[in-house]
């Protein structure tokens, strides 16, 4: 089933507070960017936030899940825990800065 409307925009929402955040379409769901940075999938109406140490920290529950057949699992954030804005900023801000910065493209 793929991640409805109103689910991103719930999240574009509460993730409103992040500097530099955006979320695309993307083969049919969508990518969480933080200045350039992948930080998470919304895959299937869930939210995938990839494994950094800083943010197992926040979300040290958090289980490990692919967000799609042959991905490499991802942090899946719990759907209850998404009314928090301010904890999910922090957890989405953490990883952001936890990851290096995306590989300038090549000029063709």
């Amino acid at each position: 089933m793929p991640t409805q409307d109103q689910t991103v925009a719930f999240l574009q929402d509460q993730l409103a507070g992040v500097e530099g955040l955006s979320i695309r379409k993307m083969f049919g769901e969508y990518g969480v960017w933080v200045d350039g940075k992948t930080v998470g999938l919304v895959c299937n109406d869930e939210l995938f936030i990839k494994p950094t140490a800083a943010g197992k920290l926040l979300a040290a529950d958090a289980p490990e899940a692919p967000p799609y057949r042959g991905a490499k699992p991802s942090m899946l954030i719990d759907a209850g825990l998404w009314d928090d804005a301010d904890w999910l900023c922090r957890l989405v801000r953490a990883t952001a800065a936890a990851l290096p910065a995306p590989k300038p493209k090549r000029k063709k």
